[in-house]
C-alpha cells in the first residue's frame, strides 16, 4: 500500500501542475486572442457582445481605416529607426559606464553611482525638461528621441551588478596579457554579459516603442517625425471622441463605415498593431530574459 501511494504521488502531483499551467496560459492568452478576435470583427456586430476568440462576421475594415491615408507606415519606419538606434546606443553607452563604477581601482567610483542613483528618485519637473530639451536644440529634431533616454539609472544599475558577479580572475588575465580597460570590456565583459544585456535591450525596446508622449511635448509640429503610437493614439482619441468612424476621416466610404468601424473596434485594432512587433521579437530574446533579470539582480 505504502508502495503504491510513492508511485501515484509524481503522477498526480505532474496531473495538477499540468491543469494549473493550462489555466494559467488560457487565462494569459485570453485577453489578447479575445482583442485579436474583436479587431477582424465587424464593429457594428460586436457592439452586440459574444465574441469570444473567433470573429462572428469577418472584416479587415478595420485594419484598413487605420492604415489608410500612408502616414501610419511612414510613422512605423519613425518607430523602428528610434527604437533601434536607442536600444543599441543606450546598451554600448550604459554598459561602459556599468563596467566604470563596477571597477574597484576607480576611485570615484562611489560618488558617481550615488550621484547615478539620485536621479531616479529626484527630477526638475515637466517644465525645466521642456526648458532644457529647448535649450539643446532638440526640438522638432529625431534626436529628441535618442538623446534624452541614452544613460538608464535603472538599468546600468542591473548591468553593474551583473559585471559584479563576473571572476575577477578574467579581467586580471587580461590585464596581465596587455589587454587595457576598453580592450577588456570589448573582448571579456561584453561577450559574458549577453544574458542581462539582453534583458536591458528588451527594456529600452519596449519603453521606446510604447513612447509618444515625448512626440506630443517635443516633435508634434512636423508630421514626419511623428512616431506609430503617436499616430495611433490620435486615431484612437478620434474614434472615442465622435460618432464618425476613422474610415470616413480618411476618405472611406460613410455607409460602409458606420455599419463597420466602431470605437471598440478600432481600439482592439490599434492595440494588435501596436503590440505585434514586441510580440515578434520577444521569443528570441526571451531565452535570456529570465536569467540576465536574476543575475543581474543578485550581488555577488
Amino acid at each position: 500500500m505504502r508502495t503504491r501511494t510513492l508511485r501515484l504521488e509524481p503522477v498526480v502531483f505532474h496531473t495538477c501542475n499540468a491543469i494549473a499551467m493550462l489555466a494559467l496560459a488560457v487565462i494569459t492568452l485570453y485577453p489578447f486572442l479575445n482583442t485579436l478576435a474583436v479587431s477582424f470583427n465587424a464593429g457594428n456586430d460586436t457592439l452586440r457582445g459574444g465574441i469570444y476568440l473567433w470573429p462572428r462576421v469577418w472584416t479587415e475594415q478595420n485594419y484598413r481605416a487605420i492604415f489608410a491615408g500612408g502616414t501610419i507606415f511612414h510613422a512605423f519606419w519613425i518607430s523602428v529607426a528610434r527604437t533601434v538606434l536607442s536600444t543599441v546606443l543606450s546598451l554600448l553607452l550604459t554598459s561602459m559606464l556599468a563596467y566604470t563604477v563596477s571597477r574597484k581601482e576607480y576611485v570615484f567610483r562611489k560618488p558617481v553611482t550615488i550621484i547615478i542613483v539620485l536621479t531616479m528618485y529626484f527630477n526638475a519637473g515637466l517644465i525645466p525638461y521642456y526648458f532644457l530639451i529647448k535649450d539643446l536644440h532638440l526640438l522638432n529634431h529625431f534626436l529628441v528621441y535618442i538623446v534624452p533616454g541614452l544613460i538608464s539609472a535603472f538599468n546600468m544599475i542591473v548591468i553593474r551588478t551583473y559585471m559584479q558577479t563576473l571572476p575577477e580572475g578574467l579581467i586580471e588575465s587580461a590585464k596581465v596579457d596587455g589587454a587595457g580597460d576598453f580592450r577588456t570590456y570589448v573582448s571579456i565583459i561584453l561577450p559574458l554579459c549577453q544574458p542581462v544585456l539582453a534583458t536591458v535591450a528588451l527594456f529600452v525596446a519596449v519603453g521606446q516603442w510604447n513612447s509618444w508622449f515625448d512626440t506630443f511635448l517635443f516633435a508634434s509640429s512636423k508630421q514626419n517625425l511623428s512616431t506609430l503610437q503617436y499616430e495611433l493614439m490620435k486615431l484612437l482619441s478620434s474614434s472615442m471622441n465622435s460618432n464618425s468612424s476613422a474610415a470616413v476621416a480618411n476618405g472611406a466610404d460613410p455607409g460602409a463605415a458606420r455599419n463597420l468601424v466602431t470605437p471598440m473596434s478600432i481600439r482592439a485594432s490599434v492595440t494588435i498593431a501596436a503590440s505585434l512587433p514586441i510580440l515578434v521579437v520577444y521569443p528570441f530574446l526571451q531565452k535570456y530574459f529570465v536569467h540576465g533579470l536574476q543575475l543581474g539582480s543578485v550581488k555577488e
